[in-house]
């Protein structure tokens, strides 16, 4: 059976095109974001990420499902679509959210809870990659990100585990996160129906003694192939 996930007809409803009207309608749906623990019990959580192909042309977007207490991967989607919007600082999701919501419906179980490779409310309106993907799905989402899009934060301890705040006008925003010993921090923010404490909790929770948490390392690694994907006879450890 497929996933049901059903977004509107149109998760950029109001969108003129423009970069001005995404900027506004950001502002719009940042408002229908909920920072509060509204998720089921977990039993499987899915990782989503987005790569390119064709020098930019097509956006592919892979979806990893995984047992949420094993963290085995149970199932995979790829999806590929028409790139239709450039690279705009900030206006990412206007670029990858339509393969996202094709990916979605190629699983066989909507997820409890979607880890995806982005920003979730660290975002300068609030409205990351995971918050946009939540609101328009009704989904509970994290954002795990590899990078500051705003905010600042104090220093980080070296060891797993320590975390401190990022703030961005006087609001706490989401996380810094070392996931690892001396790595390079990961920036957790909430997307949808999880709060900030959880958010950095369930992600320091799916470690598997990498960097990314292991649902988005499954799906980073999965759209960021080439060529055709191994059918669904293939075993998962010979992928992954």
């Amino acid at each position: 059976m497929s996933a049901t996930v059903a977004p509107p007809a149109s998760p950029f409803q109001g969108w003129n095109g423009s970069a001005a009207s995404a900027r506004a309608l950001q502002v719009s749906l940042a408002r229908q974001v909920r920072i509060v623990d509204d998720y089921p019990p977990l039993g499987v959580i899915a990782g989503v990420d987005v790569g390119f192909e064709e020098g930019g042309a097509v956006t592919r977007a892979a979806a990893v499902l995984l047992d949420a207490d094993t963290l085995l991967p149970l199932a995979q989607a790829v999806a590929r679509v028409p790139t239709r919007m450039p690279y705009v600082p900030g206006l990412l999701s206007f670029r990858e959210l339509p393969a996202l919501l094709e990916v979605l419906k190629s699983l066989p179980r909507v997820p409890d809870l979607i880890f995806c490779d982005g920003q979730g409310i660290a975002h300068p309106r609030r409205l990351g990659i995971a918050s946009h993907l939540g609101v328009v799905t009704g989904l509970p989402t994290i954002g795990v990100a590899k990078n500051i899009l705003c905010g600042e934060h104090d220093e980080l301890p070296a060891q797993r585990g320590a975390r401190v705040p990022l703030m961005h006008r006087a609001e706490t925003i989401g996380w810094v996160l070392r996931s690892k010993d001396g790595v390079r921090p990961l920036i957790v923010s909430p997307g949808h129906r999880v709060s900030m404490q959880s958010a950095v909790d369930l992600v320091l929770g799916c470690g598997r003694g990498y960097r990314l948490p292991e649902p988005t390392r499954l799906a980073d690694r999965l759209a960021s192939r080439r060529g055709p994907m191994p059918g669904p006879e293939s075993r998962t450890m010979e992928l992954f």
